[in-house]
């Protein structure tokens, strides 16, 4: 007497069976896939946003030309794997340039935020210029190199008040190293800068300035300081 063995259901197996049920009972498949794709998008903007600094964790990216930059990034996203989530891995940079409190940094963040809500996977890393200074000033036990190329090689890079630290041969050959990684490897860059966009190549180099203009988009932000009036972050 023969013995039939039951198959292993497996992935295809099971969303299969799944829609099968959902039609016997008149329930449109891609309407649930729609709905699970819509909670996967809340939640992984809700994880995202918890990593952010309280003050930007609602942050939106309103500004046209930072809009255009978050459909750009997100339409060149690609899935790893066959029906993966799309995860961004190249695309354009912006340069945001403007007076202190004109809403760059609001921006950049929105920016981040807005490509979960777009559905596509983000790693991402944000700091100020300082800040990273400050943790790759060579020191003992800590491995400098490796930092920095954390910061080069990851997806998206939020690098917050390019100009503000003080200017030094060693910042200019950091500020190059990890500008050209990202130029060559052609990742999406958030750069903010208080400085106007004709006083970065004094501050930088005409290394760095020569590799952002081709890069970034460059937007030249309002001049007044919105803090003051309460109306931006």
């Amino acid at each position: 007497m023969a013995t039939t063995m039951p198959q292993p259901l497996g992935h295809s197996g099971a969303m299969d069976r799944l829609a099968r049920i959902l039609a016997e009972r008149g329930i449109s498949a891609s309407a649930v896939a729609a709905v699970d794709e819509e909670d996967e998008r809340v939640d992984a903007l809700e994880a995202m946003s918890a990593g952010m600094p309280p003050r930007f964790q609602h942050a939106l990216a309103d500004h046209p030309q930072v809009v255009d930059w978050v459909r750009t990034v997100a339409d060149a996203a690609v899935a790893p794997t066959l029906g993966a989530r799309r995860q961004v891995t190249a695309g354009p940079s912006l340069l945001m340039a403007g007076v202190v409190g004109a809403g760059k940094t609001h921006q950049a963040f929105g920016a981040v935020r807005s490509l979960v809500q777009a559905g596509v996977g983000v790693r991402w890393r944000a700091t100020t210029a300082a800040d990273l200074y400050a943790e790759l000033r060579p020191r003992p036990g800590v491995d400098s190199e490796r930092t920095l190329a954390q910061y080069s090689r990851v997806p998206v890079l939020l690098l917050d008040d390019l100009g503000a630290a003080k200017s030094s041969e060693w910042v200019e050959e950091i500020t190059y190293r990890l500008i050209n990684r990202r130029y060559n490897l052609m990742l999406p860059t958030l750069i903010t800068s208080n400085l106007r966009i004709s006083d970065l190549r004094a501050y930088l180099g005409d290394r760095v300035t020569s590799r952002l203009a081709q890069m970034t988009t460059r937007i030249a932000f309002e001049t007044a300081d919105r803090r003051r009036t309460g109306s931006a972050a």
